[in-house]
């Protein structure tokens, strides 16, 4: 006799199988260079270029998602994770850079507060 019915641990196998299927909100895919995994492709292409620079001696310092408190009158209002910060030698100055394919109301509030409160200009890459 054959059953149609499933035991919990395969039904929750089967929702998992499912999940792991389903296209991310935004339809990044997670891409791996040098052992690191990024949210998407073209934060991974990104990371091999700055790579090169380095090797090139024209950037120096690179950081992955470097965190920065944004602190407002001495109140933790959030964490902004840069997906890189490094110094350019080349135009002589530090540089935090987002590799971005849509740019969310909490990403935008974030920018502003980090030119805000550091005085940086989050540079985003499309």
């Amino acid at each position: 006799m054959i059953s149609d019915r499933m035991s919990a641990a395969e039904f929750r196998a089967v929702q998992k199988a499912d999940q792991s299927e389903a296209p991310s909100k935004y339809r990044n895919k997670k891409t791996a260079v040098d052992g690191i995994t990024f949210d998407s492709k073209r934060e991974a292409q990104f990371y091999s270029s700055l790579k090169q620079l380095e090797r090139a001696g024209q950037v120096y310092e690179v950081e992955l998602q470097k965190p920065y408190a944004l602190t407002v009158n001495g109140q933790l209002v959030c964490t902004y994770k840069a997906d890189f910060a490094f110094y350019d030698a080349i135009q002589k100055r530090n540089r935090v850079v987002d590799v971005k394919g849509v740019a969310t109301k909490d990403f935008v509030i974030k920018k502003k507060l980090m030119r805000a409160v550091f005085g940086i200009d989050v540079e985003v890459v499309r």
